[in-house]
């Protein structure tokens, strides 16, 4: 796990608000979240590429409560189903007045960087979450695979709200489950 301690810094970096780009209004976050409803799982179907995750594979978020706060978990296996587990640990609350669609997150102490949900279906299957800047973007779903119908729903709504969906790549999602 050393050799991978610049990534906590690296998602940091990579998070923090005022990247300079146009910034998408706070309109495009979907309101209400529940967020009880909202944790656990999710695996990563494909996202904008990232220099944080570059060799990432199998792909999971895991969230939990922790008082007020979220506590996430991000894990993934080093270029094959087979590599090195990474994992990167956060806490994360909600932004006053959203409604639950927009989280700050914290990966190191004191920098935050945003995490809005730009679309999430009724039953949340799958979520559809990217930064305001929309220099990130990611398609997650409770299970490892996502039928053609959500994903394709998934992806017009980030077209619609402004995210370049050309910059999308699917995640490999055939790996085990122990991590």
């Amino acid at each position: 796990m050393g050799r991978w301690a610049w990534i906590l810094p690296a998602m940091i970096l990579a998070l923090a608000v005022g990247c300079g780009g146009p910034q998408a209004p706070a309109s495009v976050a979907v309101s209400p979240v529940e967020l009880d409803r909202y944790l656990g799982r999710w695996y990563e179907i494909a996202s904008f590429p990232a220099w944080f995750q570059k060799g990432c594979v199998c792909t999971t978020a895991d969230y939990s409560r922790q008082g007020e706060e979220l506590v996430v978990v991000n894990a993934c296996r080093e270029n094959s189903p087979q590599g090195e587990p990474r994992k990167a640990r956060a806490r994360a609350w909600v932004v006053d007045a959203s409604g639950g669609g927009r989280l700050k997150v914290q990966f190191q102490w004191p920098f935050t960087g945003d995490y809005w949900i730009i679309g999430l279906d009724s039953a949340y299957r799958w979520a559809v979450v990217g930064t305001p800047d929309r220099d990130y973007l990611w398609i997650l779903s409770r299970t490892p695979r996502l039928g053609s119908a959500q994903y394709q729903k998934a992806v017009q709504i980030a077209k619609q709200k402004g995210w370049p969906i050309q910059r999308l790549r699917r995640t490999l999602q055939d790996c085990d489950r122990d991590h």
